[in-house]
């Protein structure tokens, strides 16, 4: 049972979920990592082994948006994201696994090798692919296919939100917080003062936020953008907080209310680069730097710029006395032979550039 639902045994019987991914994730110490910027008690929780075939922080996200799918009687379900989404990608993957159909409405982005390897596994997911040019347009697209899909089938495709991100994909990181009051509990990882982990959508920093008040744990949470400030500012942090927080006390009333004012909220924001899928050199050496020391492969859209991050603040900062967590949210699975013999001239053309030019200079893992 999940450590939330063994809490509030009500929202066990009233949200929908489906078992996809390897819980409880491992956290341990990083002491060659710790040692080299400086922090004493450096841990990780390694969210990047959430699932056999693809890890990540979507899978927990996935197992409520996906089990309401299931519940609703879908038989396809649609998501959007940027052309190398791993977001789409688990949709894909998992869905397929459930015997669902999955359409993914992407966006195009700064080239990167990993763009080309998602695109060619969600092919091999049986992922339905469009390309779109914005964000209003994504949202058109979705809709297009929803009608089309209906006049076909009969059915409609249940919508995904963008990053799993909606107040019921969010309760998969308030359980995410459980778990590690578990395992504070056990002694498997000192209480952390601080969590640092991605902003993009922002699901994963709000549910811990809201999932470590719940769960009674006082550490603080240390959101880095790496998104644009108007798809992730502290407003809208705060509103899904709170939609969150109604959701699960409507369904339970003695789920706890809290107030999350915008006033409590440090989005570190210093960190993006030019902007979102644009690797930064700061991100990039603090991906080689934990590769160095501790063999864990980050990437540079999200995990990179967090951990350039928490180095600054080691070296900014006296940090010693304090216990830092980094919340790995990337896939280390390794996909390469799922798509050695795929072609991408399989895919849409509007996906071709991904294959055909170059990536930008700083991506090493092309």
């Amino acid at each position: 049972m999940l450590p939330l639902f063994e809490k509030y045994p009500l929202l066990g019987e009233k949200i929908p979920h489906v078992e996809l991914g390897q819980f409880p994730t491992p956290v341990h110490k990083l002491d060659q990592f710790g040692e080299d910027v400086g922090v004493g008690r450096l841990y990780i929780k390694r969210d990047d082994l959430s699932g056999r075939v693809y890890g990540g922080n979507k899978i927990r996200k996935l197992e409520f948006l996906l089990g309401d799918a299931l519940q609703n009687g879908a038989k396809e379900v649609v998501t959007f994201g940027c052309a190398g989404s791993n977001h789409a990608l688990a949709t894909s993957i998992y869905a397929r696994q459930l015997g669902l159909r999955s359409i993914s409405i992407l966006r195009p982005q700064p080239n990167a090798g990993y763009v080309g390897r998602n695109l060619l596994m969600s092919h091999y997911s049986d992922a339905e692919l469009h390309h779109v040019r914005n964000i209003p347009l994504a949202y058109v697209a979705t809709f297009y296919q929803r009608v089309r899909h209906r006049l076909r089938t009969g059915h409609s495709p249940r919508v995904v939100p963008l990053g799993g991100s909606s107040p019921l994909g969010t309760v998969g990181y308030v359980n995410a917080a459980f778990e590690l009051k578990d395992q504070v509990t056990k002694g498997e990882v000192p209480e952390p003062d601080r969590i640092y982990v991605a902003l993009g959508t922002m699901g994963t920093a709000v549910g811990l936020m809201l999932g470590l008040k719940a769960a009674h744990l006082k550490s603080e949470v240390v959101p880095i953008r790496v998104v644009s400030e108007q798809l992730a500012s502290v407003r809208r942090l705060t509103d899904l907080f709170q939609k969150t927080n109604s959701f699960l006390c409507s369904l339970d009333s003695s789920f706890p209310r809290f107030e999350l004012s915008e006033s409590d909220v440090d989005i570190r924001g210093g960190f993006l680069g030019q902007g979102y899928a644009y690797f930064t050199k700061e991100g990039t050496d603090a991906v080689s730097r934990m590769k160095t020391a501790e063999g864990i492969k980050l990437e540079g859209t999200y995990t990179g710029k967090t951990l350039a991050a928490l180095i600054d603040d080691a070296q900014r900062r006296d940090l010693r006395d304090k216990v830092l967590l980094f919340w790995n949210t990337y896939n280390s699975r390794d996909f390469s032979d799922a798509i050695a013999g795929l072609d991408h001239q399989q895919l849409p053309r509007s996906f071709h550039r991904y294959f055909e030019e170059g990536v930008q200079p700083l991506d090493t893992d092309a």
